[in-house]
């Protein structure tokens, strides 16, 4: 056996080396091991160094990579042409040697071994390739110049992570098990907070509960004791002029003091649009260290009202105090019937029944009764139904020119469905 044998196997295991770093490197968990780097794991401090420089990097292992490969090719041929000395089988051997031995030992082995343990292949592999990028530094110099110039002449848009993307992350780790539901629709919320609107988390006008400045301390008494508000909007002459709110504590120390109406105690209240971002809202309530705005109309009247309160639970889900009634907007009365509030969400509406809407279908309502009137273009009279994909919409109450409630009957697969 020829001794250049021993040379040639552990360069094809230096080429396996190298392409399993490249791999790992591209692979790693970057805020895993950045959770190891601030808990002081030295390794990882440099790991991140590395992929912090990913050009330099990838730069010495492809010179590392393409040095073993041709020198490994060259000593091969050396090492068949003593055993086939026919020049054209030589050179025939050493490719078809070569190319399997390359492609097993050197990429595909150790690229899916790496892949499956990327930090801590990165890890183990930190220091050796740290210490190579100094000795292939001018090589590496030269072609980071190369590098350098074709940016400049080629000029790449920078590209920015998205909020679909980031959900879509999200999305693979909750069904790779990195976190659970809980976990996953709270960073979910989180990133869409800044995309909703307040016109979706309003309180319309019809079903504020307000109080006129004029009224005497005993009614506004009996309004916070029969609502359990801790605050109440206050209007002028109408619902369209509210020029602010009152505070249940401060409106009981007036009424002890025997007050003779709500003057000294109404606070100044926040105004806003229905276009506005609720993240934009929720800075400015902060700002202003209050819990309630006016939502306007585009003619300057009442449109409805939105709380500090709805802002958060749109990002952490339904908030309920000591004094709220939980309610649910959808009561089953049978295996395939439900009773549905025409206020409950649209969206929840959709997961609650698995609804898949087409591409080109669009609503945009955020109730179930706006959705049913929007879906059939007119107000429905109650008693009113019709057919949704495999729904059954029946109108069973109407209050004050709402949809009050819905029964819902879920309709058996039709016979083409079944079939499928």
């Amino acid at each position: 056996m020829s001794p250049l044998v021993v040379p040639l196997i552990l360069l094809i295991l230096l080429s396996g080396y190298f392409s399993a770093t490249e791999t790992a490197f591209s692979c790693l968990n970057r805020a895993r091991v950045i959770s190891w780097k601030n808990g002081g794991n030295k390794r990882a401090h440099l790991v991140m160094k590395i992929a912090d420089d990913y050009d330099k990097f990838i730069t010495n292992v492809l010179i590392g990579n393409n040095i073993v490969n041709i020198l490994a090719t060259i000593i091969a041929t050396i090492i068949f042409a003593q055993i086939w000395t026919d020049p054209s089988t030589s050179a025939l051997m050493t490719t078809i040697i070569m190319t399997l031995s390359v492609l097993t030992f050197g990429e595909i082995v150790p690229k899916t071994l790496a892949k499956m343990f990327p930090e801590k292949f990165a890890m183990f592999s930190a220091p050796i390739i740290y210490t190579l990028s100094f000795v292939f530094y001018p090589l590496a110099f030269v072609f980071l110049l190369f590098q350098r110039l074709g940016k400049k002449v080629i000029k790449t848009p920078t590209e920015s992570v998205t909020d679909e993307e980031i959900i879509t992350v999200i999305d693979e780790a909750e069904s790779n098990g990195g976190f659970d539901k809980e976990n996953g629709e709270l960073i979910r919320s989180a990133v869409e907070f800044n995309d909703v609107t307040v016109g979706k988390i309003i309180t319309p006008r019809v079903d504020i509960i307000a109080v006129e400045k004029n009224m005497s301390m005993g009614e506004i008494f009996n309004v916070f004791k029969k609502t359990g508000f801790s605050r109440l909007p206050v209007y002028d002459k109408n619902i369209d002029n509210i020029i602010g709110f009152i505070h249940e504590k401060n409106f009981f120390f007036a009424l002890h003091d025997k007050a003779p109406n709500i003057d000294n105690i109404i606070q100044p209240i926040v105004y806003t649009q229905e276009q506005e971002k609720i993240d934009d809202l929720f800075k400015l309530m902060q700002k202003k260290q209050t819990h309630i705005c006016v939502v306007l109309d585009e003619f300057g009247g009442t449109q409805g009202i939105v709380t500090l309160e709805d802002c958060l639970e749109e990002l952490v889900g339904e908030i309920y105090d000591e004094t709220d009634s939980v309610e649910n907007d959808f009561k089953k009365q049978s295996n395939n019937e439900y009773i549905v509030n025409g206020n409950g969400e649209l969206k929840k509406f959709f997961e609650q029944f698995d609804i898949k809407l087409d591409e080109d279908e669009e609503y945009t309502s955020n109730s179930i009764g706006g959705f049913i009137c929007e879906y059939l273009g007119l107000f429905p009279n109650k008693g009113a139904s019709f057919i949704f994909k495999n729904l059954k919409l029946e109108i069973l109450d109407i209050y004050r020119h709402r949809i009050k409630n819905i029964r819902i009957t879920i309709l058996p697969p039709k016979e083409d469905e079944k079939d499928e």
